[in-house]
């Protein structure tokens, strides 16, 4: 069989490491690459070109837009109008309006696309999704996420809400099943920059599920920590190293009275799962091959990418107005839910 065309737009920190991967991807071919200041490094293989018409000159099945968000939206409409598919970075669009449109065209074009949303592939949350699906924790009372770390120089067009916090949006309606219903936030700017660069986040899913986000770009200590708590104990996720351990609620009680008052909850058995550990960013590229191809495959869709976004604006309206904002559903698909 010959192979996919792949196409690249982007050398960025982020753009660099899709092209490590689709140069080494089976059944896929690195075709070209878009990036106005040249390959600085000299060490890709394929063809590096100014503008987008170039690449498409070239010839190509998908294209991997790794840009600033801020071009999102035009160079997906222009790869949606010359019929190519795309799988395009996190966040899908910087507003609800421009990621509806992206939507809109390439529906319209019948064509495959999808979001960078890489969390969904990382192992840890993988194997929590499938615990939480066979009801390892029973109910699931509230999700916690920690992500925090020091100010990425690259990121200017948009703050901390769109480009770090649309992670945690993401991976916590997808490990759940469950779609946001209200959130509230608070946000400060503290670098200097025109755009937020922490935020704090209360919401409910619609099943009532409690979530909580601790996001910045201010921290020297870099964290990723998912915690999912319910009636059976909690599951605590480290995207970092992709660690995933259970604290389970004990089935036995202590007779020692004065350490059953001190810790409330009794504490049972800690394990922590011995689980395959492959590359996020090669399988989302794998799955995202197997889509082009036609075949069945689990990709993050433009469509979950809108729903993402309208939670992101939900956030930065409460932090601007210091209210419980609704998330507007807006047609956008709901997550596959648990079983």
């Amino acid at each position: 069989m010959s192979k996919l065309r792949a196409g690249l737009i982007g050398l960025g920190a982020m753009g660099r490491n899709h092209a490590r991967v689709l140069s080494n991807l089976d059944g896929v071919e690195l075709v070209g690459v878009v990036d106005p200041a040249g390959d600085t490094t000299g060490t890709l293989r394929a063809p590096v070109v100014p503008e987008l018409s170039d690449l498409l000159a070239l010839g190509v099945d998908y294209v991997v837009v790794a840009c600033p968000t801020a071009l999102h939206e035009p160079i997906g409409l222009e790869l949606a109008a010359n019929g190519v598919c795309a799988l395009i970075e996190k966040p899908l669009a910087q507003s609800v309006d421009a990621a509806t449109r992206l939507v809109e065209a390439f529906e319209t074009a019948g064509l495959v696309a999808g979001v960078g949303h890489i969390e969904r592939y990382n192992p840890a949350l993988q194997s929590l999704r499938t615990r939480l699906e066979a009801g390892e924790l029973g109910e699931v009372f509230q999700v916690v996420t920690r992500r925090q770390g020091p100010f990425p120089h690259r990121i200017a067009d948009v703050g901390v809400v769109m480009d770090l916090a649309t992670h945690d949006i993401d991976l916590t309606a997808w490990v759940t099943g469950q779609q946001y219903a209200s959130v509230a936030a608070r946000t400060v700017s503290r670098s200097g920059r025109l755009h937020e660069d922490m935020v704090a986040v209360v919401g409910q899913l619609a099943d009532g599920t409690m979530v909580n986000h601790l996001v910045n770009w201010l921290s020297p200590l870099k964290e990723r920590s998912t915690v999912v708590t319910g009636d059976k104990g909690c599951f605590v996720a480290d995207t970092l190293t992709a660690d995933l351990t259970f604290y389970a609620n004990a089935a036995i009680d202590t007779e020692w009275e004065a350490l059953r008052a001190f810790r409330g909850v009794a504490e049972g058995d800690m394990v922590r799962f011995a689980i395959p550990k492959r590359e996020p960013l090669l399988v989302e590229h794998e799955r995202f091959r197997d889509a082009v191809e036609g075949k069945e495959s689990d990709i993050v869709t433009l469509r979950q990418g809108l729903r993402t976004v309208q939670v992101a604006a939900a956030l930065l309206e409460s932090a601007s107005d210091g209210k419980v904002v609704s998330v507007a559903t807006s047609g956008s698909d709901a997550e596959p839910a648990l079983r």
